[in-house]
């Protein structure tokens, strides 16, 4: 997994898990998509093979960290559709572009030696300043 994290494709795939719903979760369509909206918005763009195969190892660790998991059956859930757990909701508001400030957060993150290791996580993003 290459260091530091790509925070804008995280953030679109964990935004893409919270409006998913019933649909499969497709982190290489998202990928491609984001990579179209960096190049609309006149930025650069890198390899969109490398950014699609970047986006399925983000989906693996996200999953395997406790960021996001499986939506229950009860919830429309099919195997290949996920939600946000507490730790992903907390990920997805300190790095949420939407948010005003968010480079603060990304910053702090970019200085652990894995920010999405779980425990250093949690550690990080229970310090209030932090936001």
């Amino acid at each position: 997994m290459e260091l530091p994290y790509n925070w804008d494709l995280i953030e679109r795939l964990l935004h893409e898990v919270q409006n998913s719903a019933d649909a499969s979760f497709a982190p290489r369509k998202y990928a491609e998509e984001h990579a179209a909206a960096l190049a609309a918005a006149g930025e650069p763009v890198e390899n969109l093979d490398h950014l699609k195969a970047i986006a399925g190892e983000y989906e693996q660790l996200l999953l395997s960290r406790g960021f996001i998991q499986t939506r229950p059956e009860d919830e429309g859930g099919n195997g290949e559709n996920f939600i946000l757990s507490p730790r992903g909701a907390s990920l997805l508001a300190l790095i949420d572009s939407a948010i005003p400030g968010n480079d603060h957060p990304r910053q702090v993150l970019d200085e652990q030696a894995d920010p999405l290791d779980p425990e250093t996580f949690d550690e990080v993003a229970a310090k209030a300043q932090i936001a």
